[in-house]
C-alpha cells in the first residue's frame, strides 16, 4: 500500500494525527508498544547463591565437619550459609526492582502528532496510526511508513547492512532501525509484537560491567590472601612440628581463607549504586551505568554545552536588519517559512513564534518540500508554494547565505562587521534570503537572536568549581559570543576555536592538549569535534566529563568518562551517555558530582573496613594458635561472625556521608598503609586483652569459654571500628545514618543475649564479660584508634 492507503485503512488524518481519546483506545486493543523481557528464573538466581569460590569454602567445611563427625558445626554453618544466600538474594532482587524503575524513565521517546498538534511522548504509547516524525539521531521504535520527507536509516543492528538505507515516501521504516540522516512524518503500521522483526528494542540497557572498584579491590584481595596463606602455612607447620592433625585445624583454615575473600562486595556494590541511583533520579538525573557514580566521585573536568545548560535554550528575536527592498516582516515571514515546527529546533521555533505574533503566517503559504540544517551547508531550505506560484526560502550562516546570494568580498565583510558587534553582546546572527523561480538568492536581511543566561548559571558554576571541577565551555557560536557568554558566567575568557584546536591536534597532539586543558572553553565546534577535544584532556590524564545531544555527539559521550545526556537529547545520545538529565541547566550536574562523591566515600568505607578486619582477625587468630598451641576460635565462631558482620556492613551503603570538595582519587596504597597501621594497634589491644582474659579470667581452664571470649573480642572490636572507618576526620564529625546506627545496635543486642544465654557450639559468658569487653573496645577504638586513623590520613592524603 501506498501511505494515503494506510491512512485510510488506519482511519487517520495525516493533518492533525489520531485523536488522545482514539489513541487510549488504541492502545487498549493493540496493548503497548513493547516487547516483555525474558528475565531469569528467580529460582535460578537463587541456586547461583551457593557458586562461587565463597561458597565452596563454607560447603567445603561443612563436607570436612561431616568426615569428622562434627554434625554441630555442620548444621549451624550450614543453616548461616542458606540465611546468608537468602539475605542476598532478597538485596539483590530488591535492587534489581530498583533498576527496573529507573529504567522506564530512560525509555526512548517519540515526537507525535495527536489532535492537531505535535507532542512527545514516550514510544510505548505508540499506536497504530500514530503520525510521528522521525530526525537525525532517532531511535525507530515501531514499524512505520514515510509519508513525506527523506533520511537515511542505520539498520545494520538487524539486517547487518554497513550502510545505511535510504527511505523516502512510501518506504517502510523498521523499529530498531537508527535514522542517521534528514528527517520524515511517518505512520505507525505495527507496534509491539506485531512489528516486522517481532520486537521493539528499548534505547538504555542497565548493565553493570567490570567496575573499576572491582579491578581496585580485587588488588588488595591479592594481597590480603597472599598474607592469608602465608600465615596458615605457618599454622600448618606449627601443626605438623606439634605433632597434630592437619585435618583438625582444616575446617577453620578454610574459615580463615573465606576472610579474605569480599563476601559482601558484590551486594555491597550492587546495593550502593541503586540507592544512589535512587538518590540521583530524585534530582532529575537517570544513571544509564550504574559504574557512572563512580566515575563521577573522580571526574576533575567538564565540558559543557553553552546552550541548554547554561542558557536556557530558548532564543529571542531581538534585531532585525532588512537588506534593500525588504521589510522587518519579510525578513521574519521567510525566515519562519524556513522553519518546520515539527523538529522543535530552537531556531525554528524563535521564528515561527515571533511569526505568529506577528500575524505574519497564513494558510496560502504551503511548505512542499524542506531541507533540515546540515553542518556542511549550514542552512535549512524550504520549498513554499503560495497560490500557483512557488519559491525557495533559507536562513543560516551569514557568511554561507552571502556567498549564495552572489554579494562581493567587501559586503560581506561589512555584513560580518555588524555581525561583529552583535556578537560582542552575546547575539547569535542569521541571514535571510529568498529565490524566486530558478533565479539566484537575493539577500531579505539579517536577524540577531540571543540564548538567555539561565539565572541559576553563574551560581552553579561557582558551586562546581569551589567542587574542583574544571568548566570547559562548548559553543557553535563565533569567537565573540562565546568570549561573551564565557565571561558573564564567570567561566572565563581564554576560548579557543575548535578548528585551531584541531589543526594542531594533526600536527603536534602533545600541544593540541596542553591548549584544550589551558582553555576555559571552545568556540565554532562542531559535534564530531567533542571526540578530539576528549581525547586531548584525557591524554592530560583528566577524568572528563562531557554533555552532549545529537546524534554526533555519540562517539565523544561514549570516549568521556562521564558521558551526561542533557533533557532534549536524541535517542543515541541518550544511548552513549552514562547519565541522563531530565530537567535543564547545571544543578543536576552539581547533584550528580556530589552524590556520586558520597557514594565513593561510603565504598572507600567498606574497603578500609574489609582490610582491617581481614588483617587482624587472621593475624590474631594464627598468632595466638602459635603461642598457646590452640585455636582461640572455632570454625563455627568465624562463620557466625563473618554473618553478623557482613550483615552490618552492607548498611555502610546507606550511611549519611559528606562529599569531598575536590575529585575524589583511588590511592591504594595509602589505603592499605592505613588499614595495616590500625590493624597492627588493634593486634596490640586484642593480645592485650587476651592476656588479661588469661591470666585474670582464669580462661585458660575452659576453651569453650575462651572462644566466646575471643568471639566477643573480635565482634565489638570489628563493630567499632565502623564508626571510625565511616568518617574521614575524627568519627564525631557525623552522625551515622539511622540504617546503619539502627543496624549496629541490634547486631549489639543479638550477640549480647547468646553470648550470655549461650546456644549450641557457643558457650556463655557471663554478662559482666561482655559489657567489660565492650567497654573495653569502645574506649581503644574511638579514642586511640579514632586518633591515629586521622594523624595516618593526614600523612598519606587519602582523605578530602
Amino acid at each position: 500500500m501506498d501511505w494515503k492507503q494506510v491512512a485510510e485503512r488506519l482511519s487517520v488524518d495525516t493533518k492533525t494525527g489520531l485523536s488522545e481519546e482514539e489513541a487510549q483506545k488504541r492502545t487498549s486493543k493493540f496493548g503497548f508498544n513493547e516487547i516483555p523481557e525474558k528475565k531469569e528464573s528467580p529460582i535460578i538466581k537463587f541456586f547461583k547463591k551457593f557458586w562461587g569460590l565463597t561458597a565452596w569454602m563454607l560447603e567445603l567445611t561443612i563436607l570436612v565437619s561431616f568426615i569428622l563427625g562434627k554434625y554441630l558445626d555442620l548444621y549451624i554453618i550450614g543453616a548461616l550459609l542458606l540465611f546468608n544466600s537468602i539475605l542476598s538474594f532478597l538485596q539483590e532482587e530488591k535492587a534489581s526492582s530498583v533498576i527496573s524503575s529507573l529504567k522506564k524513565n530512560l525509555q526512548v521517546e517519540a515526537r507525535v502528532l495527536r489532535d492537531g498538534k505535535w507532542k512527545t511522548v514516550p514510544a510505548r504509547e505508540l499506536v497504530p496510526g500514530d503520525i510521528v516524525r522521525g530526525r537525525a539521531g532517532d531511535f525507530v521504535a515501531a514499524d512505520l511508513k514515510v509519508v513525506t520527507g527523506k533520511l537515511e536509516a542505520d539498520q545494520s543492528a538487524l539486517t547487518g547492512e554497513s550502510m545505511a538505507v535510504e527511505k523516502k515516501e512510501n518506504s517502510v521504516l523498521y523499529s530498531g532501525s537508527i535514522i542517521k540522516e534528514g528527517e520524515a512524518n511517518s505512520i505507525v503500521l505495527a507496534t509491539g509484537k506485531k512489528t516486522y522483526f517481532g520486537r521493539t528494542a528499548q534505547l538504555v540497557q542497565i548493565a553493570r560491567p567490570k567496575l573499576h572498584m572491582e579491578e581496585v579491590i580485587s588488588k588488595v584481595v591479592t594481597w590480603l590472601l597472599a598474607i592469608v596463606i602465608l600465615l596458615l602455612g605457618m599454622t600448618i607447620l606449627a601443626q605438623v612440628v606439634r605433632g597434630g592433625s592437619l585435618l583438625e585445624i582444616l575446617p577453620l583454615t578454610l574459615i580463615l581463607l573465606v576472610t579474605a575473600v569480599p563476601v559482601a562486595l558484590p551486594a555491597m556494590f550492587t546495593l550502593s549504586m541503586a540507592l544512589g541511583s535512587i538518590e540521583l533520579a530524585k534530582q532529575g538525573v537517570l544513571v544509564t551505568r550504574l559504574t557512572a557514580s563512580e566515575d563521577v566521585a573522580t571526574m576533575d573536568t567538564l565540558c559543557a554545552d553553552k546552550t541548554g545548560t547554561i542558557t536556557i535554550n530558548r532564543l529571542t528575536i531581538t534585531n532585525i536588519s532588512p537588506a534593500n527592498g525588504f521589510a522587518e516582516e519579510d525578513v521574519i515571514l521567510y525566515g519562519a517559512l524556513a522553519s518546520q515546527e515539527a523538529n522543535m529546533d530552537p531556531i525554528d521555533l524563535a521564528f515561527l513564534t515571533f511569526g505568529r505574533d506577528k500575524k505574519l503566517l497564513s494558510q496560502e503559504y504551503v511548505q512542499k518540500e524542506f531541507y533540515p540544517f546540515n553542518p556542511e551547508t549550514k542552512r535549512t531550505e524550504a520549498v513554499v508554494q503560495r497560490n500557483n506560484n512557488s519559491f525557495r526560502v533559507m536562513k543560516g550562516a551569514v557568511r554561507k547565505i552571502a556567498e549564495l546570494c552572489g554579494l562581493k568580498n567587501e559586503e560581506i565583510d561589512r555584513l560580518e562587521g555588524s555581525m561583529g558587534k552583535l556578537a560582542g553582546k552575546g547575539y547569535r546572527t542569521l541571514a535571510v534570503a529568498i529565490s524566486e523561480n530558478t533565479e539566484k538568492p537575493r539577500l531579505v536581511g539579517l536577524v540577531a537572536m540571543y540564548d538567555t543566561l539561565r539565572p541559576d548559571s553563574i551560581k552553579l558554576i561557582q558551586e562546581l568549581k569551589s567542587l574542583g571541577i574544571s568548566i570547559k565551555m562548548l559553543t557553535g557560536d563565533a569567537l565573540p559570543i562565546a568570549k561573551e557568554i564565557a565571561n558573564k558566567v564567570g567561566i572565563g575568557e581564554n576560548i579557543v576555536k575548535a578548528p585551531d584546536l584541531k589543526k594542531y591536534a594533526k600536527e603536534n597532539l602533545t600541544k593540541a592538549s596542553e591548549i584544550a586543558e589551558k582553555s576555559d572553553g571552545f568556540a565554532e565546534i562542531y559535534p564530531e569535534d567533542k571526540y578530539i577535544i576528549v581525547k586531548s584532556l584525557q591524554s592530560k590524564n583528566h577524568i572528563v566529563g562531557m554533555t552532549g545531544d545529537g546524534v554526533n555527539d555519540a562517539p565523544a559521550l561514549k570516549q568521556a568518562e562521564v558521558g551526561i545526556a542533557v533533557s532534549s537529547a536524541t535517542d543515541v545520545a541518550k544511548g552513549s551517555a552514562s547519565v541522563v538529565l531530565t530537567s535543564e541547566g547545571l544543578s543536576s550536574i552539581v547533584d550528580l558530582i556530589k552524590t556520586g562523591r558520597m557514594i565513593y566515600q561510603r565504598i572507600i568505607s567498606w574497603i578500609l573496613n574489609k582490610i582491617i578486619k581481614t588483617f587482624t582477625i587472621v593475624v590474631f587468630v594464627t598468632l595466638s594458635f602459635m603461642f598457646t598451641g590452640f585455636f582461640v576460635v572455632t570454625a563455627f565462631d568465624m562463620v557466625l561472625l563473618l554473618f553478623l558482620t557482613d550483615f552490618v556492613t552492607l548498611s555502610l551503603a546507606t550511611d549519611k556521608v559528606r562529599w569531598s570538595h575536590k575529585p575524589n582519587t583511588w590511592n591504594i596504597k595509602g589505603l592499605v598503609e592505613v588499614a595495616v597501621a590500625l590493624g597492627i594497634i588493634t593486634l596490640i589491644e586484642h593480645f592485650g586483652l587476651l592476656y588479661i582474659g588469661l591470666k585474670y579470667f582464669g580462661l585458660q581452664s575452659s576453651i569453650p569459654e575462651l572462644n566466646t571470649f575471643a568471639f566477643e573480642m573480635l565482634f565489638f572490636s570489628g563493630t567499632f571500628t565502623m564508626f571510625i572507618v565511616r568518617e574521614r576526620g575524627h568519627f564525631w564529625k557525623s552522625a551515622p545514618s539511622r540504617t546503619l546506627l539502627l543496624a549496629i545496635i541490634l547486631d549489639i543486642i543479638f550477640v549480647m543475649v547468646i553470648f550470655t544465654v549461650g546456644i549450641p557450639g557457643l558457650a556463655s559468658l557471663p554478662l559482666y564479660y561482655t559489657l567489660s569487653i565492650m567497654a573495653y573496645y569502645f574506649i581503644v577504638t574511638l579514642l586511640v584508634n579514632d586518633s591515629m586513623k586521622c594523624l595516618l590520613i593526614k600523612y598519606t592524603e587519602i582523605a578530602w
